[in-house]
């Protein structure tokens, strides 16, 4: 995700001069991993804001040529003879007599290191260049130039006047941390970081109030899909009314494509608040709104065009027409806005987040939306978040606001973690105190309060050798106390005590918790079969070969391709349950056809003198064995009837000890693989 800083500074006021290095060093520390730190529009100079006073059209060329005279200060505006004034030729015609633009002059730096020079063409003389917005480096449309408001000021600095000039963080953002996939998100965590106040940008919005008439009629049909579905509606919208130079700027940096201004909007609050939105037209709608899942047998095509067939898992929203939408993921084609809409219906919802990873996940459709949604959103955002759209459209596109809101919702009780105040303390093996467990839980966003418990718990033994000051700190406290913890609508990854911890340990910096390697008990060394798979390690790369790894999943036809009978143990393969790849969702049952690939690819790069060689688990399914292991808790080992029962549900695994196949033909051919030791490692891990 591409963060702009200029934009997280407006809710975190970092203190200017800022590093923009230091910001990205401070957000890792974080939990937040900054890939890149980029700076755009640095590079560029000379670009001034001018008007256009005259233009001239050439004739004889295969292609419009306008001869333009531009002004670049307000006294050029009193100039009686425009031939006095810069001219400048341009192949656009998007623009009129009167239009304010970016103007590059002699000399000036666009992005890219592009100069530009005085040049004669078409029989004139060109003074320079009227700049189209992907020549300026602020999207990619590159068939029209960027005509900026009428009330742009003559001759200022196009990069100062316009914020072109900005750092932006190129962001990865881990599944569990949805929250983060918005400048609101990041801006939290960069005021933790430099310790100044965030402002919430969703807070000084109004969502409106209780009782409001509803716009549309809609309701939610299933509750496991869908738990706040909101609509809201304007009217009067000028559909030809332009995005703003600040909004294009800004959704540029942030690497989004401008659309129009209806689709701007969504996506410039999507980006800022993390709250996907949806615009329909409202002249398109038949019928209250829906929101259900598939019914077999369904189609709906969806604006890219493609008509799907749905499944009966699908989260769709519908009017009487049938699926209207792909919830969370991408809208139908039947009802977008486009270059007429002006009654629009704006749609807010929050999806059940497995539900939209799974629906994008089975169309193979992975969209912006999608992204945030499957990664957790903020249910108490969509009321607000469409309140600021149907502002910011009756503002900049002349829309008027129709009162009311609609609003469906499923009642959901908030979660409380019971947290003992010193499990932060005893996880990370450093005296962090109450005081500080609370305020950190508080700074993330949690309700904290704190009760007696009669009883300290016990410290695990496996943590007692880096918590001995923890354990002096507490062998006399016997009412300990234990924190009630509500975790904020906007944190739906904080589940239990653990997750609580770490938020603790985080802020307070992981570089702050001590480091002691563990001790090998004495007397004990490699096992013999560990022995063994190092000799035949170092027997297989002393002949010449070089040890690989390769992942453990495979294709479902990979028991066809080896040509294995119907009663190969090696043909039944372990299903995955949420695979990683739809063209890899079972685990390998045999080590020979990842050493194939592994193969393929180095010959295929020109590496045709290669021998592999790989020591991996295989997965075999056992007979009769329960279909999911227990999860175990994480404060404390598990105990012998714990592992039992792990045990019990896991599949047999075979750790091979050698390359299958290819081992054996060089056991046959190379004299150096006669050890005795080598052979008996290699019959073991056969026979495994």
């Amino acid at each position: 995700m591409r963060v702009p800083i200029s934009w997280l500074r407006e809710y975190a006021p970092i203190p200017e001069p800022y590093d923009a290095l230091e910001v990205g060093r401070r957000l890792t520390l974080a939990g937040l991993e900054v890939e890149t730190v980029e700076q755009v529009g640095h590079d560029v100079r000379g670009v001034i804001t001018a008007q256009v006073i005259t233009i001239e059209e050439l004739s004889g060329f295969k292609k419009p040529i306008r001869y333009c005279r531009v002004a670049t200060s307000d006294a050029d505006l009193e100039v009686s003879d425009p031939e006095t004034l810069t001219g400048v030729i341009c192949g656009a015609i998007n623009f009129k007599a009167g239009d304010r633009v970016a103007f590059a002059t002699v000399g000036a730096v666009l992005p890219g290191g592009f100069e530009i020079t005085r040049a004669k063409k078409y029989g004139r003389v060109s003074e320079g260049m009227i700049c189209a917005v992907d020549e300026l480096g602020i999207g990619e449309d590159h068939t029209g130039i960027l005509v900026l408001s009428p009330d742009t000021p003559l001759g200022v600095d196009f990069t100062e006047y316009a914020g072109l000039r900005d750092d932006v963080l190129e962001i990865t953002v881990t599944p569990d941390r949805g929250y983060a996939v918005s400048i609101r998100g990041v801006a939290r965590e960069l005021a933790s970081a430099y310790e100044v106040e965030f402002t919430d940008p969703v807070a000084g919005i109004d969502p409106g109030k209780d009782g409001e008439p509803a716009v549309w009629p809609a309701s939610i049909a299933d509750p496991t899909a869908c738990d706040r579905f909101v609509l809201r509606e304007v009217r009067g919208f000028d559909p030809k009314a332009k995005t703003p130079l600040w909004m294009l700027v800004r959704l540029a940096h942030a690497g989004m494509r401008s659309v129009s201004l209806a689709v701007d909007v969504t996506n410039y609050l999507m980006m800022e608040l993390g709250q996907p939105l949806h615009a329909f037209d409202r002249a398109k709608l038949t019928g209250p709104i829906v929101v259900r899942r598939a019914r077999a047998g369904e189609t709906l095509e969806t604006l890219d065009h493609v008509t799907r067939t749905l499944h009966e898992a699908d989260i769709l929203i519908t009017d009487d027409s049938g699926p209207i939408s792909l919830a969370g993921t991408m809208g139908g084609l039947a009802t977008e806005i486009d270059d007429d809409s002006s009654d629009i219906v704006i749609e807010g919802a929050h999806f059940s987040d497995t539900g939209v990873a799974k629906t994008a996940r089975r169309h193979r459709l992975h969209s912006e939306a999608s992204y945030r949604f499957e990664r957790g959103t903020d249910r108490e955002v969509p009321l607000r978040a469409t309140a600021r759209a149907a502002a910011l459209l009756a503002q900049l596109g002349g829309a008027a606001v129709v009162p009311g809101v609609t609003h469906a919702q499923v009642p959901v009780e908030p979660t409380t973690i019971q947290l003992a105040a010193d499990y932060p303390d005893r996880v990370a093996g450093v005296v962090y105190g109450l005081d500080t467990v609370v305020a950190r839980l508080e700074e993330v966003g949690c309700e904290v309060r704190t009760v007696q418990a009669s009883a300290a718990p016990t410290i695990a033994p496996w943590r007692a050798d880096a918590t001995a000051n923890t354990t002096e700190h507490h062998k006399h406290d016997h009412q300990h106390t234990v924190l009630l913890v509500t975790p904020p609508s906007w944190r739906s990854d904080l589940t239990d005590a653990a997750d609580l911890a770490e938020e603790v340990i985080r802020l307070e910096g992981y570089g702050n918790v001590p480091v002691s390697e563990p001790r090998a008990t004495a007397g004990r060394g490699l096992t013999e079969r560990q022995r063994a798979l190092r000799a035949v390690a170092r027997t297989l790369a002393d002949a010449g070969l070089v040890e690989v790894r390769t992942d453990p999943f495979a294709p479902a036809g990979e028991a066809d391709s080896l040509m294995l009978g119907p009663d190969d143990p090696r043909r039944p393969a372990v299903k995955i349950a949420n695979p990683l790849s739809e063209e890899q969702p079972q685990l390998r049952t045999t080590l020979l056809p990842s050493l194939f690939r592994a193969l393929a690819r180095n010959i295929g790069r020109g590496f045709a003198d290669t021998a592999l060689f790989e020591t991996g688990l295989v997965f075999l399914p056992r007979p009769g064995a329960p279909g999911i292991a227990p999860i175990l808790a994480t404060d404390r080992g598990p105990t012998e009837a714990e592992l039992a029962t792990v045990n019990a549900a896991l599949r047999r695994v075979a750790n091979q000890r050698a390359a299958a196949r290819m081992l054996e033909l060089l056991d046959e051919t190379a004299t150096d693989l006669s050890d005795e030791a080598l052979h008996g490692a290699w019959r073991d891990g056969g026979r495994d």
